[in-house]
This record gives structure tokens, sequence and C-alpha cells, in this order.
């Protein structure tokens, strides 16, 4: 068990850059974290852990989705002054 922990350690370390970066993909592994978790199986050092990382997954999530919520209200006011423009 110890092995695999250590492996997830250095992925919370190597989460891939923006580019390579896909929602997701960082969602379904939070959701094979829980379900790890839910199973009961884990060592409670292990558990914490495995949160840990779960919630980097998630700030990663966040953040991009504010980024692209930001992008959206850019390009709705973009096309609201368009339409103003437009206007007869």
């Amino acid at each position: 068990m110890n092995k695999q922990n250590n492996s997830k350690n250095t992925q919370i370390n190597n989460i891939p850059n923006q580019a390579n970066w896909n929602y997701e993909t960082t969602v379904a592994k939070v959701e094979e974290i829980i379900n790890k978790i839910e199973s009961g199986k884990m060592e409670l050092a292990d558990v914490f852990d495995e949160f840990a990382a779960a919630t980097e997954y998630l700030r990663h999530c966040e953040k991009f989705l504010a980024e692209r919520q930001q992008q959206m209200d850019v390009f709705i006011e973009t096309l609201e002054k368009d339409a103003e423009n437009l206007s007869f």
C-alpha cells in the first residue's frame, strides 16, 4: 500500500501544465479517489493523502472553471456591445 501511496504523492506534485491538463480527466481522478476512500479498505494515513490529492485536483478544476467563466463574460459583453451598435 505504501508504494501506491508514494506514487499518489508524486502525482500531486506532477499535475500537468495547463496545455496538457484536461478537466474531464481530472474529475475522473477525483471520482476514483472518492471511490477508494469510500471503499473503507484504506489505512487512515492513506485516506488523508488521497484526500489531499483530490483537493488539489479540485483546486485546478475550480481555477479552470473560473477562467472560462471570465472568458464567457467578456465574450457576452462583446456580443451585447456589438448588438447595441447594430440597433437601428
